[in-house]
C-alpha cells in the first residue's frame, strides 16, 4: 500500500512525534517511582509491628567480648522509631526532589544532571545516617548490660551487670561466695575449697596455684576469682584470650578484708546480705579489740611452716590480726607478706609466744616448733598455741574465729 507524501500527512507524523516526547517523562517518572520504592522502603526491623522482647548476642572484637549482652526492648522501640522517622523524612526528600527533576525535564540537560547529583547526595546521606544509628545501638546495648570495675589489684575488668556462673580459685573467696548468698552461682573450684560442704559439688578445676585452664573455659564462667596478683601470671593470658574476667583480692588487712566481702557482694548483686554480714564480724572485732586494749602486747612470733622456715611479714593481713588480738607481729617490718626466714634471724627474734597454725586442711602439718627456736622464750615458758590453720589463713568470714582464738590464747584473763 502506497504512503501519500502530502503536507496534511507530515503534518500529522510531525505532531504524533510531539505527543510521543511530551509523555516520555511520565514514563521516567514511574520509573523513578518503583526505583524509590526499592530503595528507601524501610524493610524487617524499621516497618515491623513486631520486634524482640530481648536478645542475647555475643560482640567478639571488643574489650570484654565474649560476654552476652541483654538488648532491653524499650531501648530497640526508641531505635526503630528513630530510624522510622528518618526514613520518612529522606523518602520526603527525594520525593520532591523527583517532583523537580520532572518539571525540569524539558530545560537543559546541565539542569537535569545537577538534580540527578543531588538526588546521589541524598542516597548517601541517608546510607551514612543508617550506618551510624545502626553503630549507636550496638554500643548502647554494651553500656546497659556491662560495667566496669578495679579490682584489688589496680586491674580495669569488665563485668555482665549479672553475673550467674562463678569459678572460685581459692578457699576464702569460696567461703566469701557462700557467705553473701551467692553459692549457687559456683560452678568451679579448687580441690581445697572444702567449706561450706555444698562448694563440693561444684566442678573442681585443680589446686590454686595451677589450675586447669581448659576445664575453666569448658565451665564458661563469667568471672574467675583469684586471691592475689601471683596466681594471675600462669593462666591470665589465655583466659584474657577466651574473653573471660579475672578479678583479684589482694586484702592486707582485716578491714580489707571486710572491704573485698562487701566489694564481692555488690558484684553479685547481695550488698544488704553482704553488708549484714559485714557488720556483724566488725562486731566480734570490736569486742576483741576492746578486750584487749588494757592488757600488755605479747611479743608473737607466726610460724606458717617450720621446715623450710617461713612467716608472716609487713604486708599480711595476719600481721594486722596479731596486734588486734593483743599482740605485737616479731616480723612486723619484715619486707613482703610471707617471707622465708633465716635461723639466724629466728634465734635473734626471742619471741614471747609462737602461734602454729595447724589440725585444719594442714592436718599435722606445722605441729612442731622450728629448730631456731627450741631456746626461746616463747618454748622456755610453754607458750605454744596451735590454731585450727583454716580459722587464719584464709582472709575470710572464718577469720573472725581465728582473732577470737588467737586473743583468748594470748590474753585469756582478758575474757574471764
Amino acid at each position: 500500500m502506497r504512503i501519500p507524501r502530502g503536507r496534511a500527512t507530515v503534518k500529522r507524523f510531525a505532531d504524533y512525534e510531539a505527543m510521543i516526547k511530551v509523555r516520555r517523562p511520565a514514563r521516567t517518572k514511574l520509573q523513578l517511582l518503583n526505583a524509590r520504592e526499592k530503595v528507601f522502603r524501610p524493610q524487617g526491623i524499621f516497618l515491623s509491628g513486631k520486634g524482640p522482647v530481648a536478645s542475647l548476642s555475643p560482640l567478639r572484637g571488643r574489650r570484654g567480648g565474649g560476654i552476652l549482652y541483654f538488648q532491653h526492648h524499650d531501648t530497640w522501640l526508641r531505635e526503630r522509631s528513630s530510624l522510622r522517622n528518618l526514613c520518612a523524612l529522606c523518602v520526603s526528600a527525594v520525593s520532591f526532589l523527583e517532583r523537580q527533576f520532572t518539571a525540569e525535564t524539558q530545560r537543559t540537560p546541565r539542569t537535569r544532571r545537577a538534580i540527578a547529583f543531588s538526588i546521589t547526595i541524598v542516597v548517601c546521606a541517608i546510607a551514612v545516617a543508617m550506618t551510624s544509628c545502626t553503630n549507636r545501638r550496638v554500643d548502647t546495648s554494651t553500656s546497659d548490660t556491662t560495667r566496669e570495675v578495679t579490682d584489688e589489684a589496680g586491674r580495669r575488668v569488665r563485668l555482665p551487670l549479672r553475673i550467674d556462673r562463678i569459678v572460685s580459685l581459692a578457699p576464702n573467696l569460696t567461703e566469701i561466695v557462700y557467705a553473701v548468698g551467692a553459692g549457687d552461682r559456683l560452678v568451679g573450684r579448687t580441690r581445697y575449697c572444702d567449706y561450706p560442704a555444698e562448694a563440693k559439688r561444684a566442678a573442681e578445676v585443680g589446686d590454686t596455684m595451677t589450675p586447669s585452664v581448659e576445664r575453666i573455659i569448658a565451665l564458661k564462667p563469667q568471672i574467675v576469682l583469684v586471691s592475689t596478683a601471683s596466681q594471675l601470671e600462669a593462666f591470665t593470658k589465655q583466659l584474657d584470650q577466651q574473653k573471660i574476667a579475672v578479678y583479684v583480692t589482694n586484702p592486707q588487712s582485716l578491714d580489707d578484708v571486710f572491704r573485698s566481702i562487701q566489694t564481692l557482694g555488690d558484684l553479685f548483686g547481695e550488698h544488704d546480705r553482704a553488708a549484714t554480714l559485714v557488720a556483724d564480724l566488725r562486731k566480734r572485732a570490736d569486742a576483741v579489740e576492746a578486750a584487749t586494749k588494757q592488757t600488755k602486747p605479747v611479743k608473737v612470733f607466726y610460724q606458717l611452716s617450720g621446715e623450710p622456715l617461713y612467716t608472716i611479714g609487713r604486708e599480711s593481713f595476719l600481721t594486722d590480726l596479731v596486734r588486734r588480738a593483743g599482740g605485737i607481729s616479731a616480723t612486723a617490718d619484715v619486707p613482703g607478706a610471707f617471707p622465708r626466714f633465716s635461723d639466724e634471724a629466728a634465734l635473734a627474734a626471742r619471741p614471747e609466744a609462737i602461734i602454729l597454725p595447724t589440725g585444719g586442711s594442714m592436718g599435722t602439718a606445722n605441729s612442731s616448733v622450728a629448730a631456731p627456736l627450741k631456746n626461746s622464750p616463747a618454748v622456755l615458758s610453754n607458750r605454744i598455741y596451735k590454731i585450727n590453720d583454716d580459722h587464719l589463713s584464709r582472709p575470710g568470714p572464718r577469720l573472725i574465729e581465728g582473732l577470737e582464738e588467737m586473743a583468748r590464747a594470748l590474753h585469756p584473763e582478758a575474757f574471764k
